[in-house]
């Protein structure tokens, strides 16, 4: 079987990133257990249980499996073997995370989660395989080569994960990558006490100047946070008319991604309070940018991209703390949106950076326009 480069080979290194902070979150107060580390493996069925944890523990790996699965069959690995490495993969994984837990207090080692964990990862492989022998594989090879060049699986990637950190609550629509202020209370923390702290004071403390984001900034950030995947569309597809199709998807992707994160943060009933007439406006400046530069070559839409991102972070480290914001914000970390706060969290901060580093790639890649 012919060897591809895969997009899943990125995104399930990511989502056992993620699995690892959902599982050992909050990472403190680390102890050495009383009984033996491989103690839960003998232990019965728990006493206290939901339906939710079950089915949780069960989807929870189900992706694992598919992205291992995918990422096997396309490097030109038997289907039977890819099954076997998903499967092995869930199920180390899933013992490892079992394992640490043993060392955090607030999280408790169970047998049945180990299980759950390792069907949910055969359910993924087992769904992939049926995909794969039914031609999925080979029908969304050929669709990637008339839609996307050589080497796209990094922005592919970066597009599907960019609707995932829109979900979770920023406080400019599409506004991703504002981490300086939580990486500020992180650094302060860890230096409490410490000579550091007095040195480092005035930096880590230091917070966005503006009480209320102008209307000007506040459109170009939207504008700017809808063309960012709009240049990395650009930057691994051919001229033509699917261009245009790539960027009119990005536009419905932001809006619905948009729209789901306010319904879960406020309600259903103020889905479409994020439609202020400056987040419109910098929906439409933002397309009507993003359409000229479709026609635009490869490596020069990926320039552009840099500019774009660049401008998109200092703007939105400059965007101060709404107390909307920090409300929907607490709701996530204190209610069940824990489950899923760990992966909308750590892409939508992390989502820009990574796209640059991407974009700089590109636009030293070899011309082949």
């Amino acid at each position: 079987m012919a060897r591809h480069r895969s997009s899943a080979v990125p995104l399930g290194w990511l989502y056992a990133g993620l699995i690892l902070y959902a599982s050992l979150y909050p990472f403190g107060e680390w102890r050495v257990p009383g009984n033996s580390p491989l103690h839960f493996l003998g232990l019965a069925w728990p006493r206290y249980w939901t339906g939710f944890d079950l089915v949780s523990n069960l989807l929870g790996y189900l992706p694992l499996g598919v992205l291992v699965f995918g990422a096997r069959v396309r490097a030109g690995q038997a289907a039977g073997a890819s099954v076997v490495t998903a499967v092995t993969a869930g199920a180390a994984l899933s013992f490892a995370m079992e394992l640490l837990q043993n060392y955090l207090p607030d999280r408790v080692a169970s047998n049945l989660d180990l299980a759950l964990n390792v069907a949910g990862a055969a359910c993924g492989a087992a769904l992939g395989l049926v995909v794969h022998l039914l031609g999925g594989v080979e029908r969304w090879q050929a669709v990637r080569e008339r839609w996307f060049i050589d080497g796209s699986a990094g922005g592919l990637a970066l597009l599907l994960l960019w609707p995932v950190g829109l979900l979770f609550p920023a406080p400019v629509p599409l506004g991703l990558g504002q981490v300086w202020i939580r990486l500020q209370d992180s650094l302060r923390s860890e230096l409490e006490g410490s000579v550091m702290l007095e040195w480092a004071g005035p930096w880590l403390h230091a917070q966005p100047t503006l009480e209320r984001l102008p209307a000007g900034q506040e459109l170009a950030i939207v504008a700017l946070g809808l063309m960012a995947p709009c240049m990395i569309a650009l930057a691994i597809a051919p001229q033509g008319w699917r261009r245009f199709v790539l960027l009119a998807g990005a536009v419905t992707f932001g809006a619905a991604a948009t729209t789901l994160s306010t319904a879960m943060n406020f309600g259903p009933d103020h889905a479409l309070a994020w439609r202020t007439p400056n987040a419109a406006a910098g929906f439409a400046v933002g397309a009507m940018l993003a359409a000229l530069a479709a026609l635009l070559p490869r490596r020069a839409a990926a320039g552009l991209g840099l500019v774009v991102l660049s401008a998109l972070v200092v703007l939105v480290l400059q965007a101060p703390a709404d107390p909307y914001f920090a409300v929907s914000l607490q709701a996530w970390e204190q209610g069940r949106f824990i489950r899923f706060h760990g992966a909308a969290q750590w892409v939508g901060w992390l989502w820009p950076y990574a796209a640059l580093l991407y974009l700089l790639v590109r636009v030293g890649a070899r011309a082949d326009d």
